[in-house]
């Protein structure tokens, strides 16, 4: 909760090496006086209010390792030389002003400013000072009157995205009664999600904390801030807002806050916990056509992260758990923490190590990762392949019969394309109860329907999982394919 400016007398720690201020109000420039830091070598100024210019002399620490001014207001270019030349050494996501800097930064290229000679007269200046003036003022009347006649309330979602700027430690330790285990709604690997009840509202959250002792968490949670602070998709899960502090113990407190989805994650749904059925008054199960719709959901959502983003971005992680659905059961892909940005097109080359490591979870990362080969889209085609075969077959792709080189992908391959009745998975429900063996009763012609439907999609799944990356179907036809499917089977 600190506020006010950086003290300038912070020039006269000569000796300083590591220097974490994230997650305060601190504002204003950066003093000139740090300049006189010569032995720092970590300097975190993130998520506080501080504005201006980069000042160039941070390029002039030679032991400056680590910088990290994400999610401030500073403006202007940033600069290219000492720890600016390491993108991994360097944050300055969420300064919606900055420009320039080395490519991998992703920013916008700098205007070159105009010569002093064509500078505008003072009067000129006023002229147009007061035009824009009232131009902007005629445009929020406007703007205002429009959304007064907007029809019903906004959204809890969206009193949320306006009211709450930053959170701290204490706001989200409250909001989950202390973090409290029967909040608890899920596990992953570099933290535990809780759900939490924000402000006066009382709007429903699911907080992410970060497990900071977990190698590779902070790195994570920066990549999901930027992963996520500039993309919007129906069927991608929405981050709120973001809280980087340190606990009551003063140990480092990292938390992500998401809106709630109601029907938990497609993992409980494919594979419900086995103590939990009694507690439960109808047995979580997806029918086909429900089943055939979240995909259609997931395949949209890495259409839009790889071919209609700005810059390319990979996943890297996707598998059931990491896919939640709302309370209409729309899926929503979530878990950024190992996400990539790709700066160059799609290439499978080997030898380019992940700042983060692990590069997706057993049985659905490509297993060309496994040999090397560097993060790209068609290794996120590769997971939806294997999870869309686990979605109709409601077998994992860790299950103990896959072992010796016999994987999922070959389980259907080998029961493909006559008996995929045999390797479908019997709990579908399809309205009146009636379960995949029951489709024999049922008109010889829905029946066959039925069988039609799932040899494509086991089709589709197969084709996106082989194991040659460059042959992997195109998200984007597996989108416009699976929109097929579902029109004839409900045709």
């Amino acid at each position: 909760m600190l506020s006010a400016q950086l003290p300038s007398s912070l020039g006269s720690c000569e000796s300083l090496e590591v220097l974490h201020l994230q997650g305060n109000f601190l504002e204003g420039l950066i003093p000139s006086s740090m300049k006189e830091l010569r032995g720092i070598r970590d300097l975190d100024l993130s998520l506080n209010n501080l504005s201006g210019d980069i000042p160039q002399f941070f390029e002039q620490i030679g032991n400056l390792e680590n910088l990290n001014l994400s999610f401030n207001q500073f403006w202007g270019a940033v600069p290219t030389d000492g720890v600016f030349r390491n993108a991994s050494a360097t944050s300055v996501a969420g300064n919606t002003r900055l420009c320039g800097g080395i490519a991998n930064l992703r920013l916008p290229v700098c205007k070159l400013q105009e010569s002093k000679g064509r500078e505008l007269s003072l009067r000129m200046k006023l002229v147009i000072s007061l035009v824009s003036g009232l131009t902007l003022l005629g445009l929020t009347v406007v703007l205002a009157l429009f959304l007064l006649r907007k029809k019903g309330k906004e959204t809890e979602v969206s009193t949320v995205e306006n009211s709450i700027l930053q959170v701290s430690y204490a706001t989200l330790l409250k909001a989950t009664d202390g973090f409290t285990s029967a909040n608890l709604i899920g596990v992953g690997a570099f933290g535990s999600v809780y759900k939490g009840i924000l402000g006066d509202d009382r709007v429903v959250v699911a907080v992410k904390v970060l497990n900071m002792l977990h190698r590779g968490a902070s790195k994570s949670f920066i990549a999901e801030c930027e992963a996520l602070r500039n993309i919007r998709h129906r069927n991608l899960v929405k981050i709120l807002t973001a809280c980087s502090s340190i606990d009551f113990s003063g140990n480092d407190f990292k938390a992500l806050v998401y809106e709630f989805m109601e029907n938990g994650s497609l993992e409980d749904w494919l594979h419900p916990s086995p103590g939990n059925e009694e507690l439960i008054e109808a047995p979580k199960s997806l029918s086909l056509v429900q089943r055939l719709d979240i995909a259609i959901h997931i395949a949209c959502a890495l259409d839009y992260l790889h071919n209609h983003c700005e810059t390319a971005i990979v996943h890297c992680d996707l598998k059931p758990s990491n896919v939640l659905l709302d309370k209409d059961l729309t899926g929503h892909v979530s878990d950024f923490g190992l996400a990539r940005f790709l700066s160059e097109p799609t290439s499978v080359s080997r030898n380019q190590s992940s700042s983060i490591g692990i590069r997706g979870s057993i049985g659905y990362a490509a297993p060309e990762y496994g040999m090397g080969s560097e993060v790209s889209t068609y290794g996120d085609v590769y997971s939806f392949g294997i999870l869309l075969l686990e979605m109709f077959t409601g077998k994992k792709p860790t299950d103990h019969m896959f072992s010796d080189g016999f994987s999922l992908h070959y389980y259907v391959k080998t029961a493909f394309p006559k008996r995929v009745a045999d390797i479908a998975d019997s709990l579908f429900l399809r309205g009146g109860n009636i379960t995949v063996e029951e489709s024999h009763n049922l008109s010889s012609l829905r029946a066959q329907k039925i069988e039609e439907c799932l040899t494509l999609i086991f089709g589709i799944g197969i084709a996106c999982s082989v194991e040659s990356p460059t042959t992997r179907k195109d998200i984007s036809d597996v989108a416009s394919e699976l929109h097929s499917i579902r029109g004839n089977l409900l045709d």
